[in-house]
C-alpha cells in the first residue's frame, strides 16, 4: 500500500478534491468526440456526479465558455435596473405630473405630490411592463452573478423573463402605443422600458444564450408569471375600480370581451416561449457543427 493510504494508486498520485472520469459527450454541446478524459468534482457523501445534460450547471456549457458573455448579461441587468430604479423614482416623486388615464376605469387617478405616493407606487407596481422589467433583471443578475449554475428555478426566471419582455414589447407597440401621448419623461422611459430592454434581453440571450435551458417543463412553467400578473390585476382592479390597461376594463368591456382578450394574450405569450426553445434547439444544433 503507497505511503498515503490510496488502494491502487501510484505512489505520488494526487487526486485530492478530484475523480478521474470518463464524461459522455453528450455533456458537452458542440462536442462530437465519442467521450473525453477530463476531471470533474468529487462528490461528496451521498451526492451524485453530474449526469449527461447536467453538465452547464457545473460551468461546462459551452455558450457560457464563449468571450463576453458574463459581460453581455450583466450589461442586460444593470439597464433593466436602471430603468426600473428610474420609472420607480419618477412615480414616488410624481414627476410624470398630472397626465390623466386614457380611459375611466384605468390607472392614473391619485392625488398629486405625496398624498398620492402611495397609490401611485402600487399602480406603478402592478403593471405588466414593470413585471417584466422586473424578471428580466432578476433573471440577468443571476446569469451574471453565476454564469452556467443551472437550477430549475433559473431556466424558469429566463424563460420567463424572455416570454414577459417580448409580450411587453409587442402588446405595447401594437395596443398601446397607438393611442398613447409621450411628453415628459415619457419620452425616456417608455421607449427605456417597452423597446431597449426588450431588444437588449432577446439579442444577449440570442449571442450569449444560455443554452439549453429551455424544455417543454420549463415553457410551461414560464407562464405561471404571467397568470399570476393577472389574478393580481384583475383582483385589485375589482378593487379599487382602476386596472392598468384599457383592454382590461371589465366595467366597459365586461368579464366575457375581457377574458378571451386575456386568453388571446396568454396563448400567444406561450407561442412566444416556443418559439425560443425551438430557436435555441436550432441553435445548439448550429453550434454542435
Amino acid at each position: 500500500m503507497p505511503r498515503d493510504g490510496r488502494c491502487g494508486e501510484p505512489p505520488g498520485r494526487r487526486t485530492t478534491g478530484l475523480v478521474s472520469a470518463t464524461i459522455p459527450a453528450t455533456a458537452y454541446r458542440g462536442v462530437t468526440s465519442a467521450s473525453m478524459n477530463t476531471r470533474v468534482p468529487a462528490a461528496a457523501p451521498g451526492q451524485n456526479l453530474p449526469t449527461a445534460g447536467e453538465g452547464s450547471a457545473y460551468g461546462w456549457s459551452a455558450d457560457e465558455a464563449r468571450p463576453g458573455a458574463r459581460t453581455a448579461h450583466t450589461v442586460v441587468a444593470v439597464v433593466t435596473w436602471a430603468g426600473f430604479l428610474l420609472v420607480t423614482l419618477l412615480n414616488l416623486l410624481d414627476a410624470y405630473g398630472p397626465g390623466g388615464p386614457s380611459g375611466e376605469h384605468v390607472y392614473g387617478r391619485n392625488a398629486a405630490g405625496w398624498a398620492g405616493a402611495f397609490g401611485r407606487i402600487a399602480d406603478h407596481l402592478s403593471y405588466f411592463t414593470e413585471w417584466s422589467n422586473l424578471v428580466v433583471a432578476v433573471a440577468f443578475t443571476l446569469l451574471a452573478r453565476q454564469p452556467g449554475k443551472s437550477t430549475l428555478l433559473r431556466r424558469t426566471l429566463l424563460a420567463s423573463a424572455l416570454l414577459m419582455i417580448t409580450v411587453t414589447a409587442i402588446v405595447y407597440r401594437v395596443l398601446l402605443a397607438p393611442t398613447q401621448v409621450v411628453t415628459g419623461w415619457s419620452v425616456l422611459t417608455n421607449p427605456w422600458q417597452h423597446i431597449v430592454v426588450p431588444a437588449l434581453a432577446v439579442l444577449v440571450w440570442l449571442i450569449w444564450g444560455p443554452r439549453g435551458w429551455l424544455s417543454t417543463g420549463v415553457v410551461l412553467r414560464a407562464m405561471v408569471l404571467p397568470l399570476l400578473w393577472i389574478v393580481w390585476a384583475m383582483v385589485r382592479g375589482a378593487i379599487v375600480g382602476a386596472y392598468p390597461y384599457g383592454f382590461l376594463d371589465t366595467r366597459t368591456y365586461g368579464y366575457g370581451s375581457v377574458s378571451v382578450t386575456l386568453l388571446g394574450i396568454l396563448a400567444f405569450g406561450l407561442a412566444v416561449d416556443a418559439i425560443f426553445w425551438l430557436v435555441d434547439i436550432l441553435l445548439r444544433r448550429l453550434q454542435a457543427r
